[in-house]
């Protein structure tokens, strides 16, 4: 069966809704700014992406708040399965009960996240959670996707979620991973990443369900690949052999060659390394023949394992509109992206399919195909 998308929507730095963030980032904005969340000195950078709004260690995690928001008013069917991706979820719980005294440990277990996202959502068709770091939520999609395509589901809600909190940044910070600047993706003075936060979901149906519920149809995930270059515990391969191997295996999942790919969605960070073995694996696969590459974390920062679903809605948008949108903060590319990637909006070309490329600490790829 055929893994189309008929509901989509999130919530960003930029705001509430997919259009906010669209709009957002074809004005080339950003929406990285000075944490006020929690004290910021002792760390490598003072910038994040933050969601306004958002009460730090009140009653209602982070994640919570952002997901309450998001589905207020939104009708899942009673008989969705449930995927929810994320790295950390509720951390904030277990930072109060840590530095306050506040709560149980025990409440930040990823598992309790997942009944509570059930009962929010009302999917009741049982699942699971999806925590593969930066990757969460590309592999939950390519998971729900597989499930629909093999026959053994034909709804599949995939939740994202990852908030900003003081553990979050204060491991980045410990990492040397942090721009102390907003992040530049692409660009040849890039420094670092800065994280973000973000909650987004998509929900999957098999084509023939779709046309009998008269559902609109928003996309297709047409193809996904999944590797692991096993290269180190944060740092990805120099030689960019998984994600090159996890982009060849979207590409034969969805029955196509490289020539059909019309963009891509890079994971982008702005960290010297990963984006330069993304471009390396860019141009291996694609037999040094540009795409207009693009990354959106110089507008909303990096959302962990939020990042890929949203990466595809706004991939699936770019398609729909026929436009894609700037690297926000690119200024100069770096030699191996120039030609690729632009700070500036442009028209997609003739092809009409879209890659989403992401990765994550433990050397975890994924590449998903979506039309």
């Amino acid at each position: 069966m055929k893994p189309v998308v008929v509901m989509a929507e999130m919530v960003t730095p930029y705001g509430t809704g997919t259009d906010a963030c669209w709009n957002g980032l074809l004005a080339g904005k950003s929406v990285i700014s000075r944490v006020e969340r929690f004290k910021t000195a002792a760390f490598q950078s003072d910038y994040a992406g933050i969601i306004g709004g958002l009460r730090y260690h009140g009653q209602t995690s982070l994640v919570m708040q952002m997901l309450q928001s998001l589905f207020e008013g939104v009708v899942v069917p009673e008989d969705a399965k449930l995927l929810l991706a994320t790295t950390k979820g509720e951390i904030d719980l277990l930072e109060q009960s840590m530095l306050r005294n506040r709560g149980d440990v025990s409440d930040a277990v990823i598992s309790r996240l997942f009944n509570k996202v059930a009962d929010l959502t009302g999917a009741r068709g049982g699942g699971l959670v999806v925590s593969a770091a930066c990757t969460s939520s590309a592999a939950a999609a390519a998971q729900a996707a597989a499930m629909i395509r093999n026959g053994h589901a034909d709804c599949v809600l995939v939740v994202a979620c990852d908030a900003v909190t003081e553990f979050i940044f204060s491991g980045f910070s410990t990492l040397s991973a942090l721009d102390k600047r907003p992040a530049r993706p692409f660009d040849r003075n890039r420094a670092g990443l800065n994280v973000g936060e973000a909650a987004a979901y998509v929900l999957l149906m098999s084509e023939e369900r779709a046309v009998r519920e008269n559902r609109a149809v928003l996309g297709t995930l047409a193809g996904w690949g999944l590797s692991d270059d096993a290269n180190h515990m944060t740092g990805p391969s120099r030689e960019s052999e998984g994600l090159i191997l996890a982009i060849q295996k979207s590409l034969v999942s969805a029955n196509i060659g490289p020539d059909d790919i019309g963009l891509i969605g890079a994971h982008g960070t702005g960290t010297v390394y990963n984006d330069q073995m993304e471009m390396r694996a860019f141009h291996a696969v694609f037999q040094n023949k540009e795409r207009p590459v693009y990354s959106i974390k110089g507008g909303i920062g990096h959302t962990m394992g939020a990042a890929g679903l949203v990466e595809m809605i706004i991939a699936l948008r770019a398609l729909r509109e026929q436009i894609v949108p700037p690297s926000v903060n690119l200024g100069e590319p770096d030699d191996d992206a120039r030609g690729w990637a632009s700070g500036q909006p442009h028209a997609v070309r003739e092809r009409t399919l879209g890659l989403v490329t992401n990765a994550g600490f433990s050397g975890v790829n994924t590449a998903l195909v979506v039309a």
